[in-house]
């Protein structure tokens, strides 16, 4: 039997048709959206349109906005099946010593911008300030703060942030809510999805809003319409105003005094549960610093004692205002941050007591502390790792139990000690 003879076109053919073929799988493979891996999150998407339309958002909106949404993956703090948990970044505010977080070569930068802005926006933050009672430094310190008067530019797609958090995060009822009021920022034309961008946890805006607190607290104060955190500073710090003023605010009231505590005072003292008169504290022995003289009247607001490194450090008395600014950021850094950064906007001078050299321990180490503590019965607060206020008066009560130096302040001896009692 005779062999077929090849045939010379074929073979110049043949590899170019299978070439073609190659690439016109490999476009088709490039074309199947991302989408068809991930089903689970598609449905979940789709299964938030009721909830949407009883929120008043349109079904022309949902679509357009969730066509094509992927989850990421990528973010902290979500719970995935089959991989190891991750949890949240480790906020500077947790896990620095105050030296570091509130650091003077950062202070002194943002206050000498802080004071350009305050006279490049001077009309605006005096209208504000007569509306809502909130001194303009304050709301330029959380601004600095929060974005470097928006230099920072937020890393996240909002809207995927969101839709993400709400389908594999640690607090996926909250940001269901969360998404859908993104959805709604969207469609009244306050932002485009574009400009939504956010911080992993979903913070957006030159001042750091989630989407329903934005709904709670915004306001036009441009008077455009809309309420545009994004690019409109009147706007942005008018609705951190009016966030502070309905978080109880009270004008003409101080955020804290910078003191000199006395050598017999107990740091256990240090949480907002015990209250005391200013007149009282300086009768104990807390002499406000630079002897700076106070009205009749500063000394009869109720204050408390904080002391951010124990009985190492700078002390202060904090008022009702302190804690309003902490209902921003639950951090007694991030107060002292922007407290202090406002007083220097008004030509106030660093700290007089300066930061000790303390070292901070990990915050594994301080969430065993916080468990001992708990089963001794001292502590009955989170088991966070975070050397808060109720820590560290809890960690004093242990120390005077253990009779050990009360100082308050979460080292590696009283770990060890802990430990030894076990």
């Amino acid at each position: 039997m005779r062999a077929k003879r090849s045939n010379p076109l074929w073979s110049i053919v043949r590899p170019r048709l299978d070439c073609f073929v190659a690439l016109l799988l490999a476009m088709t493979i490039a074309a199947t959206p991302a989408l068809s891996a991930d089903t689970g999150f598609t449905n979940f998407v789709a299964s938030l349109w009721p909830e949407a339309q009883r929120a008043g958002v349109s079904r022309a909106v949902f679509d357009r906005e969730t066509r094509g949404l992927e989850p990421d993956y990528k973010l902290p703090d979500l719970l995935l099946p089959g991989r190891p948990k991750t949890g949240a970044p480790a906020q500077a505010e947790f896990v620095q010593v105050p030296a570091d977080y509130v650091k003077e070569a950062s202070i002194a930068r943002l206050a000498a911008h802080g004071r350009t802005l305050m006279e490049q926006h001077a009309a605006t933050l005096k209208a504000i300030e007569q509306r809502f009672g909130v001194p303009g430094t304050i709301i330029l310190a959380i601004w600095g703060r929060e974005t470097d008067y928006g230099r920072y530019a937020l890393p996240y797609d909002g809207l995927r942030v969101l839709a993400t958090q709400a389908y594999v995060g640690r607090r996926k009822d909250q940001y269901r809510g969360e998404f859908i009021e993104a959805l709604k920022l969207i469609q009244n034309g306050d932002v485009t999805r574009k400009n939504l961008r956010t911080s992993w946890g979903g913070a957006t805006g030159l001042t750091q809003f989630l989407p329903s607190e934005l709904s709670k607290h915004g306001v036009d104060f441009d008077g455009d319409g809309h309420i545009n955190i994004w690019t409109s500073v009147p706007d942005a710090l008018a609705s951190a105003a009016q966030q502070l003023k309905n978080k109880g605010w009270v004008p003409g009231l101080r955020w804290a005094y910078e003191v000199t505590a006395p050598g017999s005072a107990d740091c256990t003292q240090g949480v907002p549960e015990v209250t005391k008169p200013i007149t009282t504290w300086i009768h104990e022995g807390f002499s406000p610093v630079r002897r700076q003289r106070l009205t009749t009247a500063e000394q009869a607001q109720e204050a408390s004692l904080l002391q951010p490194e124990g009985i190492y450090g700078p002390s202060f008395l904090t008022t009702k205002n302190y804690f309003v600014i902490k209902e921003y950021n639950f951090s007694d850094l991030y107060v002292l941050f922007v407290g202090h950064l406002a007083d220097r906007m008004a030509n106030g001078r660093p700290f007089v007591t300066p930061w000790s050299a303390l070292t901070q321990l990990r915050s594994a180490d301080v969430e065993a502390m916080q468990k001992h503590l708990t089963r001794l019965g001292l502590y009955s607060s989170k088991l966070d790792g975070k050397a808060g206020m109720q820590t560290r008066a809890a960690l004093g009560a242990y120390q005077k139990k253990a009779g050990l130096k009360v100082d308050c302040w979460p080292s590696a001896d009283v770990l060890r000690a802990m430990s030894a009692g076990r």
